[in-house]
């Protein structure tokens, strides 16, 4: 269980015991959304190419990211996504050098680890220019944490 101490700032500091907060026993963790500037960025660009860029990515991560995870999904569940993104990834106006990276990325989701992070760096040397550092930074952790799993 664990237990956060929570102490007043100010000169009181000697009069005021510090106070302990149980966690509720029924109380699920905080969700931590894993790509946020990713999200961010997309939300951010208006309507056109960058942002199908930012979006194609965040996809290809959460993809990615299913590799990375400790219950990996059976192979068929896998291709079964990856056709369904390429299928996506189609309709998109993506400029012409990302959009093989891109779809080598969805492809890569049915390998291994390790060809996925090869695969996102890959599309990371690609889509540098039309990301920003936040979010290329965590396509590259991403890829990190994949080629060690």
């Amino acid at each position: 269980m664990r237990r956060t101490v929570v102490q007043r700032a100010g000169t009181c500091r000697g009069y005021v015991p510090p106070v302990h907060i149980e966690p509720l026993p029924y109380a699920l963790e905080t969700l931590r959304f894993p790509f946020p500037a990713l999200a961010g960025l997309a939300g951010r660009l208006p309507l056109g190419g960058g942002r199908e860029v930012a979006l194609a990515a965040l996809t290809t991560a959460r993809l990615a990211q299913g590799l990375a995870s400790d219950e990996l999904l059976p192979t068929a569940e896998r291709a079964s996504r990856a056709a369904a993104a390429k299928v996506w990834l189609a309709s998109l106006a993506l400029p012409p050098a990302t959009r093989s990276p891109f779809v080598r990325c969805v492809e890569t989701t049915t390998g291994t680890a390790l060809q996925m992070a090869g695969a996102l760096r890959s599309l990371v040397a690609a889509t540098g220019n039309h990301l920003d550092g936040p979010s290329i930074q965590e396509l590259e952790r991403l890829a990190r944490q994949l080629a060690g799993a």
